[in-house]
């Protein structure tokens, strides 16, 4: 055996996947795999059962600036309450997507129905992972700017669907960190529980990294 071979052979890999429950849009499996010592093992996995056939990714999350004259720049965020951790949480937009469309239409779309506004796409990531010791849902980041002052943007009308509840919430750019910590959180958001999206909070962190201490790498701190 050459060594390409031995690297292939020894690579971690699905052996099989089988079904232990099933849902309208999730189901739970058991996952049998090879690690890369070649010990056979086992994982329980989650995985949604809307993936559309041409994509990779299961859905969008949707970082729409808010650009109006006089105004600050702001983040368009969503609260809503999640049942799986029984409180609400603060997040960006976000949704599946649907059969026959692009990450970018799917942005648009969900940006509207959800917040209101009406935006234009100026990035695009490519396919991540959301929580990979979980599940296998993958999701691309879609980059919006909204320009605050077209008409049908200054009072905007969510189109919300049958069981859907979201609250709008504006944060400011240059103040997002500070925002969505601990008690101005609290503050902002009538003291209520709330969890922050994890992408939120890492984004949030960047935009502090950015805005007030661009050299500085606070892992790296003694």
């Amino acid at each position: 055996m050459n060594t390409e071979e031995a690297t292939t052979s020894n690579a971690p890999h699905i052996v099989k996947e089988e079904v232990i429950a099933a849902g309208k849009w999730v189901t739970l499996e058991k996952t049998t795999y090879i690690d890369p010592a070649g010990t056979t093992r086992i994982w329980e996995t989650t995985k949604r059962t809307t993936r559309q056939a041409n994509t990779e990714a299961d859905g969008v999350g949707i970082i729409a600036l808010l650009k109006r004259t006089l105004h600050k720049d702001c983040v368009v965020m969503v609260k809503q309450f999640r049942p799986p951790l029984g409180c609400c949480t603060l997040e960006f937009p976000a949704g599946l997507i649907d059969e026959g469309e692009s990450a970018e239409i799917t942005a648009l779309r969900e940006l509207k129905e959800e917040t209101g506004f009406k935006g234009e796409v100026v990035g695009v990531t490519p396919v991540t992972c959301l929580d990979p010791g979980l599940s296998n849902c993958t999701t691309q980041i879609v980059l919006v700017n909204i320009n605050g002052d077209e008409a049908e943007n200054i009072n905007p009308t969510q189109q919300l669907g049958d069981g859907e509840f979201v609250e709008v919430v504006l944060l400011p750019l240059d103040e997002f960190q500070t925002k969505i910590d601990g008690e101005s959180l609290s503050h902002l958001l009538k003291k209520e529980k709330i969890l922050v999206d994890a992408k939120v909070y890492i984004f949030g962190m960047g935009m502090a990294q950015a805005f007030f201490k661009p050299k500085e790498v606070p892992v790296l701190k003694q």
